[in-house]
């Protein structure tokens, strides 16, 4: 989230909103889908993530062939690698508490220069409550009226909302929504609507400079934004990070998989998704017992700074709930913020970073909070929005 842009809508009125529990068990009941239908190709899989090897993400001459012991570059700061949130939160003013107000006016009657968010109600069953809020920088909230959403499925009936993180264009002006055989793809600044053919049970978006990249388990294509035009590429939807929106088109693809020693990052081609490196996860610069186990949820960049939400050894359990901070050239895990174990399953992805190097989560009892790793500091940003939410980069 741009800060000069929340900055410019800080005078709009919010309303003081009473905490519980988010809704954010969405990724987790699709990790656990994907992992059963993938038990077959566990061995295979084992075999694939065997191996070393530098991630060439942001430089892709640098540092030794695979197979090579990479020492971490990410050195600690005055905060310490292993953070907590405070016991309670402050909730400075924020324009995206706006969210939180049901919509005013449709977007086909005033669609938006930029939208700052996206955000959809759920219901205890995890099911769409309600039309996807559309949050403008002019502080306004429309619904989204030009599409009907379907609720994206895989082969074996498993449904969830079609609103998902990733899904808002990091310029606000685009969102393109998975569905079933097709991809949608909304002008918000126009409010028009282009539906792109595509064969499978699609799931997933994420935005790669002006391409969408759109799948699910069985394939990724690529879709060029303005043309229109449509190719498969070798990534996973499920396990691609969001590249930075600064990054060139050209930009390498970093993806996230494995569990504990088997925790890789690898770097593959903008283009074909070939790969090109991969590197161990580690976690040198972390005080013992600490460790990442895995990876959920979507990985964003900012820079060559990964943030991913994780389960994490701590000094109390195996399987706590955490965020990680790595570097995505070495692998090397600079910071955990460790969210112990008093929490939902899967509670806390991370949903994007804003453009001083925070990264936005949600967190329990709060929505939505801001962590930066370099300070320790985390501040609330919206209590209690209950439902799915998209923020543009």
């Amino acid at each position: 989230m741009n800060e000069q842009d929340l900055r410019q809508l800080l005078t709009v009125s919010v309303e003081d909103i009473r905490p519980s529990q988010p809704a954010a068990a969405g990724w987790e009941r699709a990790r656990r889908t994907r992992r059963t239908r993938r038990a077959v190709g566990a061995v295979a899989l084992a075999v694939v993530l065997v191996g070393g090897g530098t991630v060439a993400a942001l430089r892709p001459s640098a540092g030794p062939p695979p197979g090579h012991p990479v020492a971490p570059t990410v050195e600690p700061t005055h905060a310490g690698p292993v953070q907590h949130p405070p016991a309670e939160l402050t909730f400075p003013p924020d324009p995206l508490a706006r969210l939180s107000n049901p919509p005013i006016v449709r977007l086909s009657e005033r669609p938006v220069q930029r939208a700052l968010a996206l955000f959809q109600p759920v219901d205890e069953e995890y099911r769409a409550d309600g039309p996807v809020r559309v949050l403008g920088d002019d502080g306004v909230v429309r619904s989204l009226d030009v599409v009907t959403l379907a609720p994206t499925r895989d082969r074996d009936g498993n449904e969830a909302p079609a609103l998902k993180p990733g899904v808002l264009s990091p310029d606000g002006r685009w969102a393109a929504f998975a569905q079933t055989n097709e991809l949608i793809m909304v002008d918000l600044t126009r409010a028009g609507v282009g539906r792109i053919p595509l064969d499978g049970y699609l799931e997933l978006v994420v935005w790669a400079n002006d391409r969408v990249l759109v799948g699910g388990d069985d394939r990724t294509y690529a879709v060029e934004r303005d043309t229109e035009a449509a190719s498969t590429i070798d990534v996973s939807a499920w396990e691609v990070v969001t590249p930075d929106p600064d990054a060139g088109r050209e930009a390498a693809l970093i993806e996230t998989s494995g569990q504990r020693d088997g925790l890789m990052v690898r770097s593959r081609t903008a283009r074909e998704g070939t790969l090109r490196s991969e590197q161990r996860v580690t976690g040198e610069l972390l005080p013992a017992p600490y460790q990442v186990n895995e990876f959920y949820g979507r990985g964003w960049l900012h820079g060559e700074r990964l943030a991913q939400a994780a389960w994490i050894t701590n000094d109390e359990i195996d399987g706590a709930e955490g965020v990680a901070v790595l570097d995505a050239r070495t692998g090397a895990v600079a910071h955990v913020l460790d969210l112990g174990r008093d929490r939902a399953k899967g509670c806390c992805p991370v949903l994007g970073w804003d453009n001083k190097g925070a990264v936005l989560l949600r967190l329990e009892p709060a929505a939505l909070a801001r962590w930066h790793p370099e300070t320790g500091e985390i501040t609330g940003v919206v209590d209690n929005l209950t439902g799915v939410l998209a923020l543009a980069g």
